[in-house]
């Protein structure tokens, strides 16, 4: 296996790869103790971003951006997933691969709408010159009823806006009265982040820069990736990762956040929010960034992140593989606070209670800590690595204390979380925990905190201090 990324090995364009490679890379995930066992992980190499969430002819679809020879960012293409119910995914392999004019140097993140008995792709094609000046495109692809892809040569946006740096891209469609919409992340030559809309007749183009986002009067840092519009009950909710937002506007403890902001209606002629909530994070927990969503046509508002970080190393990195997805999520607002669930369909997973101390790596735990009071949950393994959960509802804050959970990481953006909701009030969680993933959902989805543990134990035991709770063992996928 690779143990010296270079840019000429990141760029080599995947014909020039040898087999071997791969098959190192699955010898390697074949001795692993950590993968995942219902979670979206990629088969070798890097997984970051969810690109095209959609349904279309009949099936649910997911594209993760890949990298396969390694667990880094380099040449990278979109890897294609279907479902039937959102739990149980089928991976296709890659399918938008990069490698042509418009995407000499990687399929990079966008999104897909059904257009009659196609699927339309839009992704940032990432080209780069003979001095290594990027030239961003947003460019797009079909993919038919066979699940077969054709690019679109000529790209869409040919180059950022006027004023507006190579920093440009991760386009979202929309479709809205009879008329095509895109956001794209960007960047100013003045280093602000910014939102971008284009507007189309046909998704094929021509497409017309129209206005910028207007979500807030606040610097949203150097750089917004990954903006993503949404509609939760008729209002809507912009899901967006402001890099370099300051402290003073979104407090976050990880090295970029990942955040949200709710209006009470849209204006699509100016494209703006009308009277937007503050800046929110999504997660407060520790891994969590460039979440995608869309609205379903069963009319859930559905969404899933990447559980990784730009620039950040996982222990995981070691056998060639990085990364994971959440459970899927549905979205809905109550009190002018957006709420996060796994979708009714994971209690597929569901296999049957656990009644001891010892319990599956795939374990379900749901719990209560009554008002005024306190309680704690410890997940251990064999070697006493523990995974704290320290809920205090007199104050009404959730405390989640990874520290000793294994093999350290990221170590700079601390190894706490702290939650917060109303204090003296009843507590609920459900927790997800995937062996090495764990997934939290504080008052029916009011406050969700997500992380990665990679601990060298392999059986899991759990200990509570005055909490009511049901410990369910939860099917393995993979």
């Amino acid at each position: 296996m690779i143990t010296k990324w270079t840019t000429e090995l990141r760029y080599l364009p995947y014909n020039d790869w040898s087999d071997n490679q791969i098959i190192a890379i699955k010898k390697k995930i074949s001795l692993s103790h950590w993968r995942l066992g219902y979670h979206i992980q990629p088969t070798t190499g890097l997984l970051n971003d969810p690109n095209g969430f959609s349904y279309f002819n009949g099936q649910w679809h997911l594209f993760y951006q890949s990298f396969p020879y390694g667990p880094v960012h380099g040449l990278k293409n979109w890897t294609h997933l279907t479902s039937n119910d959102l739990v149980h995914w089928q991976d296709h392999g890659p399918l938008l691969l990069p490698g042509d004019k418009q995407d000499s140097h990687g399929a990079y993140s966008g999104s897909a709408i059904p257009i009659d008995n196609k699927l339309f792709l839009m992704y940032t094609g990432n080209v780069r010159d003979k001095q290594w000046v990027r030239h961003p495109k947003q460019d797009g692809a079909w993919l038919n009823c066979d699940n077969q892809i054709q690019k679109i040569s000529t790209p869409l946006i040919e180059q950022p806006q006027k004023g507006f740096t190579d920093h440009f891209r991760d386009p979202q469609i929309l479709y809205n009265a009879g008329k095509y919409y895109c956001l794209i992340g960007a960047r100013k030559k003045d280093n602000t982040g910014h939102v971008l809309v284009y507007q189309a007749d046909s998704v094929t183009g021509p497409w017309k820069y129209q206005t910028e986002l207007k979500f807030t009067d606040q610097k949203m840092g150097y750089m917004i990736e990954c903006p993503n519009l949404v509609f939760v009950d008729g209002r809507p909710v912009l899901i967006f990762c402001p890099q370099g937002i300051h402290q003073n506007v979104l407090k976050h403890a990880n090295i970029y956040p990942n955040a949200y902001v709710i209006g009470k209606d849209f204006d699509w002629d100016t494209f703006s929010f009308v009277e937007p909530t503050e800046i929110r994070n999504l997660d407060d927990g520790f891994d969590v960034y460039a979440t995608e969503g869309f609205n379903a046509p069963d009319g859930r508002t559905l969404a899933v992140s990447w559980i990784g970080l730009p620039d950040t190393t996982y222990p995981s990195d070691v056998e060639g593989w990085a990364n994971c997805y959440s459970l899927v999520k549905e979205l809905s607002i109550k009190d002018n606070q957006l709420y996060q669930k796994p979708v009714v369909e994971n209690n597929r997973l569901v296999d049957e209670e656990i009644n001891s101390k010892e319990i599956a790596p795939q374990t379900k735990i749901s719990a209560k800590v009554k008002a005024n009071t306190s309680g704690e949950i410890v997940i251990k393994t064999e070697f006493d690595e523990e995974l704290q959960v320290a809920i205090d509802a007199t104050n009404g804050k959730i405390l989640v204390d990874r520290t000793n959970a294994g093999i350290s990481f990221a170590k700079d953006y601390g190894t706490t979380r702290l939650s917060k909701v109303d204090a003296g009030k009843d507590i609920s969680i459900d927790l997800y925990l995937d062996n090495t993933v764990f997934e939290i959902y504080i008052n029916g989805g009011l406050r969700v905190i997500t992380g990665r543990i990679f601990p060298k134990g392999k059986r899991f035991f759990v200990e509570s201090d005055n909490v009511s709770f049901q410990k369910v063992k939860l099917d393995k996928i993979y």
